[in-house]
């Protein structure tokens, strides 16, 4: 098998696997996020194929070499639906939903990041460099160190870390920090998820941080520095500019507003169908303003996308019902013969169609409870080449750091929620321009280039000065 100087590594390889057995581009945001970085190096991609049981050997696709890591169904019940799902990934969400804690879990957990490891080892060459992503694959980068010490590793940690208060109830604790630790730069989407893991190398470990830099004790008495601080993620701007300008969509725009019966204005959610993203806190405010009769469903439609999400883990399943039973609810009780009051979309979209619905939105509504950043804000943005339009955005996602000109609300304040959403409504178009002109020069200098570049001259410095103390 051939080698690349450069391998990501993700829980997912950047392809689906259609019926027919042919393989197509995924849409998720961190393909889109991370495919002009391999393009550009004709890098290595080691994830998994999506489906378990599946055994293939490395192949091409369009300029990449994909390195497929093979999952049975037990390994993703355990490692991926048990452990990343329904312990680290409510856990680092601030436990808005209670992890669970088994070992079973765990066990898996350890044993498919070593199989991740050993995959990466294979493909990279000599001196190489390694990016591995999020927090499915958090024991990776030490379990490559200690197959390859030859390599210069980055990890990039794409949801909030938490307080150690929280982070403290995890029963391998230490060792998920051993794992990262592991890494030459641990990237985090905000200044405080940075804080947040340096604090808890302090408590559990008491190794010294100073600015960005922890420094780690080596075996043979030399110490390690590694990089730990906050590198924002974004969106290639350019894809979202260059479909809002095309006829085809923002015919596509008017005839969504159409077939919604042309109202006043058009609020947006799009969001994955997550406990994390308020998703039910932005109901209760509409369905409140319309029974203040603050709003009315003839001149104000909410459009929901809740894309399925982890459809087999038992919260997720709850919070469909839930909120599928507040939309009827709302609609029942507000909808007339020629308008309704929420049109909820249990679907995905391809991003042509999505390009369409930002521009057919008048308000966008961004509510997380908590969030590493929401693309989906950035997104919108860049899509308003006409500088109009609304951002509503949860001061708990990481793009409130970035996107000051927002109108940022904190969700579990629904009469604040509300207001805010009212606000958003009766802008006057000067005031979205001014706003929505700041928010779109902040996305188009800071973009998904500005991102993988300045994480991996952070690499590339940390390599360098390395090597100039003889330590690699």
């Amino acid at each position: 098998m051939s080698t690349a100087e450069f391998v990501v590594v993700a829980n997912r390889l950047p392809v689906d696997r259609g019926a027919d057995g042919e393989f197509k581009h995924s849409p998720g945001g961190l393909v889109a996020a991370l495919e002009p970085v391999m393009k550009r190096t004709d890098g290595a991609w080691v994830g998994w194929a999506g489906q378990p049981d599946l055994t293939l050997d490395p192949f091409e696709f369009d300029g990449m070499l994909l390195v497929p890591v093979a999952l049975s169904a037990d390994d993703v019940e355990l490692y991926y639906e048990g452990m990343s799902n329904d312990t680290f990934w409510p856990l680092y969400h601030d436990v808005i939903s209670p992890p669970r804690y088994r070992r079973l879990w765990w066990e898996t957990y350890v044993e498919v990041n070593r199989r991740f490891a050993e995959a990466a080892a294979s493909v990279v060459s000599e001196g190489g460099t390694v990016w591995v992503q999020d927090y499915q694959l958090q024991l990776v980068p030490k379990m490559l160190r200690e197959l390859r010490p030859d390599l210069t590793i980055g990890y990039f940690h794409h949801i909030p870390f938490p307080a150690y208060g929280l982070y403290s109830q995890l029963p391998w604790r230490k060792q998920v920090l051993e794992g990262l630790m592991g890494a030459d730069v641990i990237g985090f989407q905000r200044v405080a998820d940075a804080g947040n893991f340096t604090r808890s190398i302090r408590r559990l470990f008491h190794y010294e941080t100073r600015a960005s830099g922890i420094r780690i004790p080596q075996e043979d008495g030399s110490t390690r520095v590694a990089l730990a601080k906050a590198f924002p993620i974004s969106i290639d701007v350019d894809a979202y500019v260059e479909l809002a300008r095309r006829p085809e969509v923002q015919a596509r725009a008017a005839e969504i507003r159409e077939s919604l019966g042309n109202p006043k204005r058009i609020l947006l959610g799009v969001d994955r169908l997550d406990y994390t993203k308020g998703i039910r806190h932005r109901l209760k405010a509409f369905g409140e303003l319309l029974h203040d009769e603050r709003v009315n469903v003839e001149d104000v439609t909410l459009v929901q996308v809740a894309s399925p999400s982890r459809e087999r883990v038992e919260a997720y399943m709850q919070l469909r019902d839930e909120i599928e039973l507040t939309v009827g609810r709302i609609n029942g009780d507000f909808d007339t013969m020629g308008h309704t009051a929420i049109r909820y979309l249990h679907q995905g979209y391809p991003r042509e169609e999505m390009v369409a619905l930002y521009l057919a939105a008048d308000v966008m509504l961004v509510t997380a409870l908590r969030d590493g950043m929401n693309l989906v804000a950035k997104e919108y943005v860049a899509s308003r080449i006409d500088n109009r339009g609304v951002l509503v955005l949860s001061e708990f996602a990481g793009a409130a750091d970035e996107l000051g000109m927002a109108l940022r609300v904190n969700p579990h304040d629904i009469g604040s929620l509300k207001d805010t959403i009212e606000r958003a409504i009766t802008m006057p178009g000067a005031e979205q321009g001014r706003r929505m002109r700041s928010l779109r020069r902040r996305v188009i200098e800071n973009d998904v280039d500005a991102w993988s570049r300045s994480f991996l001259d952070a690499l590339a410095r940390v390599r360098a000065d390395s090597r100039a103390q003889g330590t690699r």
